[in-house]
């Protein structure tokens, strides 16, 4: 996930007033609107009248920036990832490369669903509502969680090369988990809103990993772990 694969921007996309600075804002408080609404209601609820409506525009101020319905769900799609490594990716790259930095990538991410649990994620609920209609708007979203499960598959694999996990450690199995506890996580939060969901999904977490760990990396885990409960 480096900051070049964050570039996704569909072609057909003509911004009026981009290279402003007045209309850069514009462009991001609108996003912004949109991305709060689209966690309510959803990427097929959010229109340009509506939005329009909610920032005070015209319809052909807000249509300038996209150009299209499509064009701004994807944009919104792609303001969501850009905002995602801000807060989860890039600060646990301060991380030394192993366990360290996949454990501050998952809590992070632990984190983020957390604080989420009141909007919706847009990449489990964009996932739900496009994961069987094709077009660009769904092939924007599996570009953008497809890059963050890359990481987070380096991140095991570096774990691996810094002997922290096991040789044999299948890097696509402990992917799959750890995105089946965010998953559960949200889940469990945000519909049947039972409590303790971050603090189970670490514990959780923690027996994944111990199942792959070497004895530095049992250690190194243990430490981790305490430091963050």
């Amino acid at each position: 996930m480096s900051r070049k694969s964050t570039a996704f921007q569909p072609e057909s996309v003509a911004v009026a007033g981009e290279s402003s600075g007045k209309g850069r804002q514009t462009r991001l408080a609108i996003l912004d609107c949109a991305l709060q609404m689209a966690g309510r209601i959803g990427l097929e609820g959010l229109s340009i009248g509506v939005l329009a409506d909610r920032m005070h525009m015209s319809k052909s101020g807000v249509f300038a920036h996209f150009g299209s319905r499509e064009e701004l769900q994807i944009s919104v799609i792609r303001h969501y990832h850009e905002m995602f490594e801000g807060e989860v990716f890039y600060p646990a790259l301060a991380e030394p490369r192993g366990l360290a930095r996949l454990h501050a990538m998952f809590h992070r991410w632990v984190q983020q669903i957390s604080r989420e649990v009141e909007s919706g994620c847009i990449y489990i609920s964009g996932a739900v509502e496009f994961d069987d209609r094709p077009g660009p708007v769904r092939d924007a979203l599996v570009l953008m969680v497809q890059t963050w499960h890359d990481a987070l598959r380096r991140a095991i694999e570096q774990a691996v090369q810094a002997g922290h996990l096991r040789a044999e450690t299948p890097s696509q199995q402990v992917l799959f988990e750890l995105h089946g506890l965010i998953l559960a996580l949200h889940h469990d939060a945000r519909l049947l809103q039972i409590p303790d969901c971050p603090l189970m999904a670490r514990r959780a977490y923690r027996r994944v990993l111990d199942a792959w760990t070497t004895k530095p990396g049992a250690e190194l885990l243990r430490e981790l772990c305490d430091q963050s409960d």
